[in-house]
């Protein structure tokens, strides 16, 4: 009897136990990230009251005699199924489809959450806002104007430069791919301005110098009398500026003198692609190839540090490949267009917004129109996940037989992908979770009545004698 009393006791406690972590799983069936309990029993030791005997040439096997002395919680286990996906359309807040951890960073050490509901704090520093942990990753470097990310580097705290400047850069190259109306007419020989305006294209487009001042690059067309494929063209930067700026083209290595020419012509083939260009200097391209022309103006309001002369900008202006026509000057019978037109300068801009990719690559957008790589968030995997424990705050860490963790981008070494603008909601089962309560109960209430008829048979002896 006093047996059946113990065994009672403990499958109250443990009951209560099982009960304990359906409550939390409940209590936290709204808590992003969240990975429900689940409790499995076992029994314990036994009593034997007769030992297994062998088989005999006249009498067979007995089997052993043993009660039982109760159970008990055999584990405790976190189940790590795959939570749905919320969309929040918060550009900070992150989800992950598939394995993996976030990684956090509380006072040097190392935790690990699937809540991505992150934020920037005043430093622009990527944390858990809840209690300030600071999200693991990697920052982009720029080395001799690349930019690129060492995922094989150790990960460190993510910083989004929130307010910060995107320098301005010098226009280095100006591609042309225009297309010039073969049906535009030749001039005459006394030709009145609404016929120079008939037989003339004109382009213009924005061009940086070294401070991020933008200027007009302007190239106007004309077809050369008595041909059919050659136009002339000319070169002016600012056209409409008080002081000229003195631009000049030509063929070479060096950059054009401000005393020389800024004509230069260009011939199509029959088929409407380009054949050459000849600058005013005579020179001639190459048969084949790109062809590209240098172009430097005088910088306004500017002056050399070292001699005090006026600054001259160099760029070059690219017409494209000989024979080609995708992203190359053609001659065809259409509209004189110039919408594929692109310069590579820029002036300063400040960081207006950022967004994360499916790879966890932070991007900023600058009001300059130019987008930078800023960093990427880094993520965790491990060999046995459900070994990691639980310290609080949506938050894991590493244990003696969760394995070390395997650092690096998302979607390598099976990780997940990263949704951006998503949260992972909790993977409780509201439906599962009462059913195993109902069971629960009824186990504890089985267990109270044990005890219960194990007293009242004690009852029993002790009223034998009065």
């Amino acid at each position: 009897m006093m047996r059946s009393l113990f065994a009672g006791v403990s499958g109250l406690q443990n009951h209560q136990t099982r009960m304990d972590v359906i409550g939390n799983n409940i209590a936290n069936i709204n808590t992003y990230g969240f990975k429900r309990g689940r409790v499995n029993f076992q029994d314990i030791l036994y009593q034997q009251l007769q030992g297994a005997a062998r088989p005999t040439e006249s009498l067979g096997g007995v089997n052993p005699k043993e009660v039982g002395l109760g159970m008990s919680v055999a584990s405790i286990d976190t189940i790590h199924n795959q939570g749905s996906l919320q969309t929040t359309g918060v550009q900070t807040d992150l989800a992950i489809d598939g394995n993996g951890f976030f990684i956090l960073d509380d006072a040097g050490t190392q935790l690990y959450t699937r809540n991505g509901a992150f934020s920037v704090d005043a430093e622009g520093v990527l944390v858990n806002p809840a209690n300030g942990m600071k999200v693991q990753g990697w920052m982009a470097q720029e080395i001799g104007g690349s930019v690129f990310l060492d995922v094989s580097a150790p990960v460190g705290q993510i910083n989004i430069p929130v307010g910060g400047k995107d320098p301005a850069s010098a226009t280095t190259i100006v591609n042309f791919a225009c297309n010039l109306d073969k049906r535009l007419p030749e001039l005459t020989e006394n030709p009145t301005e609404d016929e120079i305006r008939r037989a003339t294209w004109s382009t213009t487009i924005k061009v940086y110098d070294s401070f991020g001042e933008a200027h007009d690059l302007q190239v106007q067309f004309q077809k050369v009398p008595g041909t059919a494929n050659t136009w002339n063209a000319i070169v002016a930067v600012n056209p409409q500026a008080d002081v000229p700026t003195n631009a000049t083209i030509g063929f070479g290595d060096a950059a054009p003198a401000a005393d020389g020419p800024n004509t230069f012509t260009v011939t199509f083939s029959n088929n409407g692609t380009l054949l050459s260009a000849e600058d005013g200097d005579g020179n001639i391209s190459g048969a084949s190839g790109t062809v590209q022309m240098n172009v430097a103006f005088d910088v306004p309001n500017t002056t050399d540090n070292e001699d005090g002369t006026q600054v001259r900008q160099e760029f070059i202006l690219n017409l494209g490949q000989v024979g080609g026509f995708t992203n190359s000057i053609t001659q065809y019978a259409e509209e004189s267009s110039s919408k594929a037109v692109e310069q590579n300068g820029r002036t300063m801009g400040y960081l207006e917004t950022f967004k994360f990719d499916q790879s966890g690559n932070i991007t900023g957008v600058y009001t300059n129109g130019t987008t930078r790589l800023l960093g990427q968030v880094a993520m965790a995997s491990f060999t046995n996940q459900g070994g990691l424990e639980k310290v609080g705050d949506n938050a894991f860490r590493v244990s003696n037989n969760s394995g070390l963790a395997n650092i690096g981008p998302s979607g390598v070494a099976g990780k997940g992908k990263i949704i951006p603008g998503a949260l992972e909601m909790s993977n409780v089962d509201m439906a599962d979770q009462f059913v195993d309560m109902i069971v629960t109960q009824r186990g504890f209430q089985a267990n109270s009545r044990t005890i219960q008829t194990a007293d009242q048979l004690l009852q029993e002896l002790l009223t034998l004698k009065r």
